[in-house]
């Protein structure tokens, strides 16, 4: 029976035909048949032939649904397909384009926050999952990274060869949201942000093409895809430029509060001196923890090279009265696995931009002190968690990334040193979830317009950290806002990839 045949059967012809079908007989389906029929888009798949197919009850669709980092994106669909080869996404994307009406989300580490990014209601998920083997190559020093990978599987399978790749600081963060969105990395100050790193993408386009994309064979696509997220296809596979890498010298120190100040000044001072030492990375956090019943501050230094202290940090580990530190030399992922963030709650994040300014930073700390605040007040149960991060964005950044020919971010636009301001609000329940996205809204709104009235205001918002209420790619400039929409449309001239997968942000709805 073809795949185009299927749309015209009744829903018992349909069940009928399931019944029989490879899935059903493996029990994978063998129950609420005809409901499960109904939903013409995984029957499609089924009759199509394909494996690995789950609907809600099954242990793999309900481990799979759970496994989303934040509650938000826990979604239900209508059933679950996990394939294993660039062949097997081509497939999928043809029978999903061609024979049906449903919508489709992509997921690779299911880490956005938002509901909707990587997980769909009445619509099919294609999770990447099972797609999570990382190759080296020693001749070339290149890693074949296929796109369900996370992070920690990465730099487990590039350690005993000696080298590493400029992926994420979080471990169980997704390959494919994290590089197609830019992503920053400890290695950022030497070696730019990790889709600079990329030199090669295999790709799933609209028509069910399987294309490379790299400096000589479709370079339109290969530039778009270093930030331009999910608007040209499927990323099965990214192949990046590994380098000899030793153990880093890093870990977690927390302070009081009370330091706060002293930690503004090493912040500002660090990020204007990381193009005189680029091998380090300083990331604080100014979080309210339920059990401190406080706010605290976690900082997180690494050094790629090994070093300990080396001066650049002179400032940082001046600051007093620490209460804990785990500094030490360790492995990459190792590193990137204490800098594990706490799942189990509801997230709405926001991140912006600003000129490196004690007063901007000053400002975006106070007001993060007051929301803390406020939300303490009206929090039902104290039970939430709320960051304020400072992430430096010096102009050394983008002039690595220019000297890789260039990504869509559009930082190379910036002339000064810029630092990236965070907020996670962790909590439980829709309705705070609702009332914290609303309050987040206003708290951004109120950093940015400070910004601006200050003259320090930039126009750029990291994707990778965005709310749904944001619109990152209209921060990307006019020149490579244009680029993404060209290539998107030349790649994807029906829009399957704007209308029928609708998750993430899409160049079709910047103005």
């Amino acid at each position: 029976m073809s795949c185009s045949t299927m749309k015209h059967l009744s829903s018992s012809a349909l069940a009928a035909a399931l019944a029989f079908s490879p899935s059903a007989s493996a029990g994978l389906i063998n129950t609420n048949m005809i409901s499960r029929a109904a939903n013409s888009s995984c029957a499609a798949l089924e009759l199509a032939g394909l494996k690995n197919i789950y609907y809600t009850g099954n242990d793999i669709y309900e481990n799979r649904t759970h496994s989303y980092f934040s509650v938000s994106a826990q979604l239900e669909p209508y059933c679950i397909i996990q394939p294993t080869s660039a062949e097997e996404v081509a497939q999928i994307v043809t029978t999903l384009a061609q024979d049906t009406t449903r919508n489709f989300a992509i997921r690779s580490g299911g880490h956005t926050v938002w509901p909707g990014a990587s997980n769909i209601e009445n619509g099919v998920t294609i999770d990447l999952g099972l797609m999570n083997k990382t190759t080296f190559v020693p001749e070339t020093k290149v890693a074949q990274v296929q796109a369900g990978s996370r992070w920690r599987e990465v730099y487990g399978a590039l350690e005993p060869y000696g080298v590493t790749v400029t992926g994420g600081r979080t471990s169980t963060v997704g390959v494919a949201g994290f590089l197609t969105g830019g992503g920053n990395t400890f290695y950022a100050g030497r070696r730019g942000f990790g889709c600079d790193n990329v030199i090669n993408y295999e790709v799933v386009i609209a028509s069910g093409q399987i294309v490379n994309a790299n400096a000589t064979e479709n370079p339109d696509l290969f530039r778009a895809l270093k930030g331009g997220s999910a608007n040209f296809g499927i990323v099965t596979r990214f192949d990046m430029q590994a380098f000899d890498a030793p153990e880093l010298w890093g870990g977690l120190v927390t302070y009081p509060k009370s330091t706060t100040p002293q930690h503004i000044a090493a912040y500002v001072n660090w990020t204007n001196n990381i193009v005189n030492y680029q091998d380090g990375s300083a990331i604080t956090f100014w979080t309210y923890d339920p059990t401190a019943k406080d706010v605290i501050i976690t900082a997180a230094y690494e050094d790629t090279t090994g070093t300990v202290a080396a001066p650049a940090f002179d400032e940082f580990m001046a600051i007093p009265d620490q209460t804990s530190s785990t500094m030490r030399i360790d492995t990459h992922r190792n590193l990137t696995i204490e800098l594990e963030l706490t799942s189990g709650y509801r997230n709405v994040w926001y991140a912006i931009t600003f000129e490196n300014d004690v007063r901007l930073v000053t400002k975006a700390l106070d007001l993060h002190r007051q929301f803390v605040d406020d939300w303490k007040a009206q929090s039902p149960d104290g039970d939430f968690i709320c960051h304020g991060i400072l992430q430096a964005i010096p102009t050394i950044f983008s002039e690595h990334s220019v000297e890789k020919g260039g990504n869509m971010l559009g930082l190379d636009r910036e002339t000064d040193n810029a630092i990236m301001f965070q907020v996670q609000l962790m909590v439980n329940g829709v309705e705070q979830e609702q009332l914290g996205r609303e309050r987040m809204v206003a708290f951004r709104e109120a950093v940015k317009q400070y910004s601006i009235d200050l003259g320090g205001g930039v126009d750029w918002e990291y994707l990778n950290y965005a709310d749904f209420t944001q619109d990152p790619l209209s921060t990307y400039g006019e020149k490579n806002i244009d680029h993404i929409r060209e290539v998107a449309t030349k790649f994807d001239p029906t829009g399957v990839f704007q209308t029928r997968m609708p998750g993430g942000f899409k160049i079709s709805k910047v103005a």
